[in-house]
C-alpha cells in the first residue's frame, strides 16, 4: 500500500511538472490581450481590483471566469521552476521547519509521521488536544486542592505529566489505598517525578525557527504594501504564510507545555517506580513484585492489541495531538486517585489511625494552619485496614460527579470554542 501511494504522488508529480507544453495557459499575455480589445470592447467581463465590471477594458485589472475560459482556455500557467525554488525557499520552508519543532515521541516512526500529517492537515484537532491539556493541567490542581494528605503535589505532577499516556488506576486488593498511604511509598511519587522529568523544550533551534517564521512573515506583509498588489499576488507568499500561520501558536503552546510524551522514556520511568513500590499485607509492607504482577498505577502499551481492540490505538499514541483520545480515560484514573486521596485526607483530618490500635501521635510543626502530615506510625495497618481507610461511601461517590469524571463537558466545550476560533482566524487571514 505505502508503494501504491507512493507511485502515485510521484506521477502526480510527473504531471504537474510536466505542464510547461504547448497548451499552458500565460494569463498575463491573457490580461494583455483583453486589454487591447482583441476579445471585444465595453462590458464584456475585465474587471477592476474590486471585481468591478468596467466599461474601459484597457485599465482592467482581471477579468470574469466567463472571459477567462474565452480568453485564455481552460488549462493552466506553465510550471517554472525558478518561480517555484524561490516561493518554496523564502515563504514555505521556514513553516516545514517549524513542523520539526512540534512534539514527537512514539517509537514507531511511521506514527510520529502520522502525528504530523495530522496536525498538518488539521488545526482544529492540534488545538483542541493542545486546549484539553492546558484544561487538564488547571482542573487537576484545582481538583487535588481539597485534599490535605502527603504526596498531594507529587501526585499532581505525576498525573499530569503522563496525559501524554495510556494511563490505567486499579485499587484492587489495596493496590492504590497501599501506594498512597504507606509512607514506604513516599520515595516511590518522588523518583517517578524524577524519572519523568524531561529537559524543557524551549531551545536554541526551537527559538530560531520561530524567529524565521515570525520574520519572515513580516517581510510578507512589508512587501504587500510596497509593491504593487495587482503584480506581486502570486509572487510576495502573504497567501502562503496567512495559511500556515496557525501552526505558530501550536508550535509555541506545546513548547511552554513540555508534554512527556516520549515512549520509551515514559514507559521505562513508571516500570522502574513500580519495582519499588510496597504493598500493605497481614504483617508488614512488602515490594509489588513480590506480591503480585498487578500495578497501582500502569500504561496500557499493547493491552488493546492483546485484546484486538483497535477502536483504542490512537490512544496508545503518545504523540500530544492523540490527548483527544485518551482525555476520558485519563480523566477517570485522576477521579480514582482523588477518590483515594479524599478518604484518606478526610481520614486524617479526624486524626483516624490507619491501624485503630495505634494512638494518633500529634506532630510539630504545622504548615499554613495544618500540620503538614501524619507521623509515620499513624499510616501504617494490615492490607484490609489501609483499604478500609480510603474506602468511599458509595452514596458519597455518586454525588462526587458525572460517570465521566467533574467538569467534562465544561472543559469540552472550552477546548473546542478555541479550536474554532483558531479555524476561523486561520479562514479569514487574506490569501
Amino acid at each position: 500500500m505505502r508503494y501504491r501511494c507512493l507511485f502515485f504522488i510521484v506521477l502526480s508529480a510527473l504531471r504537474f511538472t510536466g505542464t510547461n507544453g504547448t497548451n499552458a495557459t500565460n494569463f498575463n499575455e491573457c490580461l494583455e490581450s483583453v486589454k487591447k480589445g482583441a476579445w471585444g470592447t465595453g462590458k464584456i467581463g475585465a474587471t477592476d481590483i474590486q471585481g468591478n465590471v468596467l466599461e474601459d477594458v484597457s485599465q482592467a485589472k482581471g477579468f470574469t471566469y466567463r472571459l477567462c475560459v474565452e480568453a485564455c482556455g481552460s488549462g493552466q500557467e506553465p510550471f517554472k521552476w525558478s518561480i517555484f525554488s524561490q516561493q518554496f525557499s523564502s515563504w514555505l520552508l521556514p513553516w516545514l521547519a517549524l513542523v520539526s519543532q512540534l512534539p514527537f515521541g512514539p517509537t514507531d516512526r511511521l506514527e510520529n509521521l502520522e502525528s504530523v500529517v495530522l496536525t498538518v492537515g488539521s488545526p482544529m484537532l492540534a488545538a483542541y488536544s493542545l486546549a484539553l491539556t492546558v484544561l487538564n493541567g488547571r482542573w487537576i490542581a484545582r481538583r487535588f486542592s481539597k485534599h490535605s494528605y502527603p504526596n498531594i503535589r507529587n501526585a499532581i505532577r505525576v498525573l499530569s505529566s503522563l496525559q501524554q499516556a495510556p494511563l490505567r488506576v486499579t485499587n484492587e486488593g489495596a493496590l492504590l489505598a497501599s501506594l498512597i498511604i504507606l509512607p514506604q511509598n513516599d520515595e516511590w511519587w518522588r523518583e517517578l517525578i524524577e524519572w519523568l522529568a524531561h529537559p524543557h523544550t524551549w531551545s536554541i533551534p526551537a527559538f530560531t525557527s520561530i524567529a524565521w517564521v515570525v520574520i519572515a512573515y513580516i517581510f510578507t506583509v512589508i512587501d504587500s504594501f510596497k509593491g504593487d498588489l495587482a503584480e506581486a499576488i502570486n509572487a510576495n507568499g502573504q497567501g502562503v504564510g496567512s495559511l500556515w500561520l496557525w501552526l505558530l501558536p501550536i508550535v509555541i503552546g506545546w513548547l511552554q507545555i513540555s508534554p512527556k510524551c516520549d515512549e520509551a522514556r515514559v514507559r521505562s520511568a513508571v516500570e522502574r517506580a513500580n519495582k519499588i513500590a510496597y504493598i500493605a499485607t497481614d504483617t508488614h509492607p512488602a515490594l509489588f513484585k513480590e506480591r503480585t504482577e498487578e500495578r497501582a498505577i500502569h500504561l496500557a502499551f499493547g493491552e488493546e492489541d492483546d485484546r484486538g481492540d483497535v477502536l483504542r490505538r490512537d490512544e496508545r499514541i503518545t504523540a500530544p495531538i492523540y490527548n483527544y483520545a485518551r482525555f476520558l480515560p485519563w480523566v477517570q484514573a485522576v477521579e480514582k486517585v482523588s477518590e483515594v486521596f479524599g478518604a484518606a485526607s478526610e481520614r486524617y483530618h479526624h486524626h483516624e489511625s490507619v491501624d485503630p490500635g495505634i494512638e494518633w501521635v500529634a506532630m510539630g510543626d504545622r504548615i499554613g494552619g495544618h500540620w503538614s502530615k501524619p507521623h509515620e506510625r499513624n499510616r501504617v495497618g494490615s492490607v484490609a485496614q489501609v483499604d478500609d481507610y480510603c474506602s468511599v461511601d458509595p452514596h458519597r461517590r455518586h454525588t462526587l460527579g458525572s460517570r465521566w469524571g467533574s467538569n467534562v463537558f465544561s472543559r469540552i466545550a472550552v477546548a473546542s470554542a478555541l479550536a474554532f476560533m483558531l479555524q476561523w482566524v486561520r479562514l479569514a487571514q487574506p490569501s
